[in-house]
């Protein structure tokens, strides 16, 4: 008789330090096999060239995993002149050919260009979905895809070093949806030359950052050797800017009932604490010291839209 895997009921985030060559998905499932959780999902695809911080959400964490997506990112990268590729980065193969070798006024001068609110186009290699299927299926099966462009925002670009006349280094801060490879691209064909991304790292994304993260390597030795706070961080890790509002357990019974709970008696007297919301405001509702839902302040209710089972 086959002995099934053991489950565990484990609630919160492992940032992992992405080694390249492998997907994020395959990353999310080492993880989830090696910590035997019921459910994984990571914040935030990385290529599989690229490395660095990978957030994974266990448990009750996927509830939050859209908070980390939206925060903020930081990338290091390599521009390789002279090429674009299929995918964008050197894993392609390559499209187009240039002997212009842009020098540092120039890419200085354009720089600018790609900061603040800026329309880009995603990579035909990419997660995004035509028709309810992903880009990158449909490139690799051959079919001729064109992508909408979208809005996306920089908040800094900036270049840091100059290897070489084939290689610039950039370190890119920016938000959600951005692609560093149609970055690459787009620089490219700005300074007249092709362009693909060599190399690539990410070192923070939302709360996570490289000091918060372990290798797989030594994740599977911390769950042999180590309690889960060795390598575990809290599911409300994700929400560090959100406000926390205190409610007692009759209103938290409420909540993860679906009931909404009033601020006010009938006498008009405050029973939540809320002077520091205004209506529409998410928060975390927390009683007892543990998190009890995201909620939402609609007129003088609060009403739950992810309820947390810790």
């Amino acid at each position: 008789m086959v002995k099934k895997r053991s489950i565990k009921s484990i609630n919160g985030w492992i940032s992992i330090d992405k080694p390249s060559g492998l997907t994020a998905t395959q990353v999310t499932a080492k993880v989830k096999q090696n910590v035997k959780a019921a459910k994984a999902g990571h914040a935030g695809t990385l290529d599989p060239l690229a490395t660095g911080v990978l957030p994974i959400a266990l448990g009750e964490a996927t509830k939050t995993v859209s908070f980390v997506m939206g925060g903020k990112k930081r990338y290091i990268f390599t521009i390789a002149w002279g090429s674009e590729r299929t995918t964008d980065d050197l894993d392609g193969e390559i499209t187009r050919v240039s002997d212009y070798r842009p020098n540092k006024n120039e890419i200085f001068k354009v720089l600018p260009q790609f900061t603040g609110n800026i329309d880009q186009v995603p990579p035909k290699f990419s997660a995004v979905k035509i028709g309810g299927q992903r880009a990158y299926n449909l490139a690799r099966a051959g079919v001729d895809i064109s992508l909408n462009k979208r809005t996306i925002f920089i908040e800094k670009f900036a270049l840091l070093n100059l290897p070489s006349a084939d290689l610039a280094v950039f370190e890119v801060m920016c938000g959600k949806g951005t692609y560093i490879r149609s970055l690459a691209r787009d620089i490219g064909r700005c300074l007249n030359t092709a362009a693909h991304v060599k190399e690539l790292r990410r070192t923070h994304c939302g709360p996570f950052s490289e000091s918060h993260s372990i290798s797989l390597e030594s994740l599977k030795t911390l769950v042999h050797s180590a309690p889960p706070s060795a390598y575990l961080h809290s599911v409300e890790t994700a929400l560090d800017d959100i406000p926390a509002v205190v409610i007692d357990l009759s209103q938290a019974d409420h909540l993860r009932h679906g009931r909404p709970i009033g601020v006010r008696t009938k006498e008009g007297c405050p029973c939540v604490d809320i002077d520091m919301l205004v209506d529409g405001d998410v928060f975390c509702a927390k009683a007892g010291g543990q998190l009890v839902a995201l909620a939402r302040l609609t007129g003088d209710e609060i009403r739950a839209f992810r309820v947390f089972n810790i």
